[in-house]
């Protein structure tokens, strides 16, 4: 599995993982429902290493682009790279919850 469609299949995840906290929302005391946003948080990082785990990649382990030469940019780990391409969707993810978690 390649990046991109790592970063797809942890879009879609997210998504229902979003849409059923907004649900528990719904049912849960004022006080407690921006604890839901750590949840969240907590829920992005399970499904990277879930991701992960299911298609066998190592997250310690450095991350080697076919077109990248020897002498370029430091070595970033599998990790590291999953999360810079993957924060842009749990920002607008974790942004939609809030929207939809304080408006209830």
């Amino acid at each position: 599995m390649n990046i991109e469609e790592f970063r797809a299949e942890l879009e879609t995840r997210l998504a229902i993982e979003k849409q059923y906290l907004t649900e528990r929302a719904s049912s849960t005391d004022s006080n407690v429902r921006l604890e839901l946003l750590g949840e969240f948080n907590e829920k992005y990082r399970m499904l990277i290493n879930r991701l992960a785990n299911e298609n066998g990649i190592d997250l310690n382990a450095l991350y080697e682009e076919e077109n990248c030469s020897a002498n370029s940019d430091p070595q970033l780990s599998y990790e590291q790279v999953i999360l810079g391409k993957t924060m842009s969707i749990y920002d607008k993810l974790s942004d939609e919850l809030y929207e939809e978690i304080t408006n209830i």
